[in-house]
């Protein structure tokens, strides 16, 4: 019995032993995991705190900036790009970077760690862009003040007379603006200075009519017009003075000295990193590219084989296949709407189509965000005929302008090729790309994004992919009934899309001429003279943006369907959508990272 109780104390000191040492393991478990969330939550207020005092500095610098985003405490002041603020920017990117790096990674939430990331790129591409890329010395289009203007004079942000105060204390700063502008161009491209002397002609009306015509119905003091005039006179004379500039600087140009427009690989290779952030490096998106546009040329042909007798009756196909789709599309192309109401039809559309994304209930839309169909101002025209000027998250209730630049600029047979282009089924696909449910209605709700970091530091392959992915998501929802001839002509727009890629990553890497890429353009891509003469000048004025509009559709179209997989049954289209844009203007790969975790997936 003795024995026996020995034993039994040895078993319960061994268990008591055991039992206290899991105690202590717990506790010390228990405490770790308190400390490490403890550390995550100061990580994170701490994180929040760093982005408020981030983005009042960076508006402080970079004042027009945050007109742009709606931020208007400094409306009145104008950034001159001068040495002085060179050392002001390089200042408060390296006080930036300092702090990003104090900040332990792993501790922050998903949201804020995206947000960590986005900032750290938008720096170290400002640093790249002024060191490396130096766009300031090359390209003259770079300078031009009257965009911020625009926005204050149009946007009913204070009253009238308010603004008109902040727009003759900026207009102060405007002749200082265009002499380091003239200070800073040393060999500048001849296509970057032909486009700069036509934007800035352009900007002369904001300051010769548009804003003197709102000081003369303003109840501004006589005191105050005579100082508005007198500054107005004096930036028209800055504007003039710098297009004088730069006619006399390109006819010094024109023996062969400019600067090729062409950026070259290495060049392409980081710009398309900071510009794009994507999974793919620009050679691989140009590889993904040319395959793409052999399968969109199949899809064609199997089109145009079933339409062909109805359009053909009893005439022969073409032996090439790509002819015959040409052919097609040539035929189809006839029907479109007049040269003087294009810009009506535009506005006659948005209502209806609106109609359809509401009763198929695709995404969530929000009738209180206006959407103002307008002509384009003269000083934005140049590149693109028809764009979307948003309002940023701290003005979020303000118009968005769907800019249309209308035809009277074109010669007639000009006119006809561009309404051929932008015919009866394109124009539809346009105006779902610009408005609903692209452009406008995701900017709409990147405003209502929790991360102002995410809206505000927008990444351009995914507002233009959203743009892109939209046009193919509502003909495969329904629009247009299934018609085949919307199919072929979504096809021809989407390998637009594809052929924007080689184009661009062509042009600028490998250096082919513009009649292989009006080849390309017309006899592979389908497109009018005019269109494809005003995309190989686009592609010489741009660099890298050409591509945001496919690697983004790939990327968002590719993460719609792994979630099909994934989630099966349980997959909701319109889940989908709001979900995805719930996160800004964000990468899609970070938008896809935070999806996927937040899906528990």
């Amino acid at each position: 019995m003795k024995y026996k109780s020995v034993i039994a104390l040895i078993i319960f000191g061994v268990l008591n032993g055991c039992s206290d040492s899991a105690n202590v393991q717990q506790q010390a478990e228990q405490t770790a995991k308190a400390e490490a969330i403890k550390k995550s939550q100061d990580q994170n207020q701490a994180f929040d705190n760093f982005k408020n005092q981030f983005l009042e500095e960076l508006w402080a610098i970079y004042p027009s900036y945050g007109v742009y985003v709606g931020y208007y405490q400094h409306d009145d002041q104008l950034s001159v790009p001068d040495a002085a603020e060179d050392a002001k920017q390089l200042a408060f990117e390296n006080k930036t970077l300092q702090q990003l790096n104090q900040f332990d990674v792993a501790a922050l939430s998903a949201s804020n760690a995206t947000d960590l990331s986005l900032i750290r790129n938008q720096i170290e591409s400002a640093r790249w862009y002024r060191n490396e890329f130096k766009v300031r010395e090359w390209n003259p289009a770079n300078y031009n003040v009257a965009g911020a203007f625009g926005v204050i004079l149009n946007t009913d942000y204070k009253p009238l007379d308010d603004r008109l105060r902040s727009i003759s204390k900026r207009l102060e700063k405007v002749p200082a603006y265009y002499q380091a502008a003239m200070a800073n161009i040393t060999v500048p491209t001849l296509e970057h200075t032909d486009l700069a002397i036509q934007q800035n002609t352009g900007a002369l009306g904001m300051f010769d009519k548009m804003i003197p015509e709102s000081v003369a119905t303003s109840s501004l003091s006589e005191q105050e017009k005579t100082q508005i005039s007198h500054n107005l006179e004096a930036a028209s004379k800055a504007i003039s003075t710098y297009i004088d500039w730069l006619k006399a600087k390109r006819e010094t140009l024109a023996d062969g000295s400019a600067r090729d427009f062409r950026i070259g690989e290495a060049l392409y290779e980081q710009k398309f990193k900071y510009d794009i952030v994507s999974n793919y490096t620009a050679k691989q998106l140009y590889e993904h590219a040319i395959q793409a546009k052999e399968n969109l040329h199949q899809e064609m042909i199997t089109l145009t084989k079933q339409l062909w007798p109805r359009y053909f009756d009893g005439q022969a196909m073409p032996a090439d296949p790509l002819v015959a789709v040409k052919q097609l599309i040539d035929h189809l192309s006839v029907k479109h709407v007049k040269r003087d109401e294009f810009v009506d039809e535009v506005k006659r559309q948005i209502p209806i189509i609106e109609k359809f994304v509401i009763e198929n209930d695709l995404l969530d839309m929000d009738p209180s965000r206006p959407l103002v169909v307008r002509e384009t101002p003269e000083y934005q025209r140049g590149i693109a005929g028809a764009s979307v000027n948003a309002p940023g998250p701290y003005d979020a209730t303000a118009n968005t302008y769907y800019n249309v630049t209308p035809l009277d600029h074109y010669t007639d047979e000009q006119a006809e090729s561009y309404l051929r282009e932008y015919n009866h089924w394109i124009l539809q696909i346009l105006n779902i790309h610009e408005a609903i449910p692209g452009h406008y209605t995701q900017l709409v709700h990147a405003n209502k994004s929790p991360s102002k970091i995410k809206s505000i530091l927008g990444n351009g392959a995914m507002i233009e992919g959203w743009a892109v992915y939209s046009e193919r998501m509502m003909l495969e929802e329904g629009w247009g009934d299934q018609e085949p001839e919307l199919w072929l002509m979504y096809n021809k727009w989407n390998l637009r899309v594809v052929v924007n890629t080689i184009l661009d990553y062509s042009i600028q890497v490998l250096g082919i001429t513009e009649q292989d890429g009006l080849n390309l353009l017309m006899n592979e891509a389908f497109q009018e003279r005019t269109e494809a003469e005003g995309k190989w000048r686009r592609a010489t004025l741009t660099q890298v943006q050409l591509t945001s509009y496919y690697n983004g559709y790939a990327e968002i179209y590719a993460f719609r369907e792994e979630l099909k997989q994934k989630l099966g049954e349980r997959f909701n289209l319109k889940d989908f959508h709001n979900q995805f844009l719930s996160y800004g203007n964000a990468p899609v790969p970070v938008i896809r990272e935070l999806m996927l975790k937040d899906l528990d997936l």
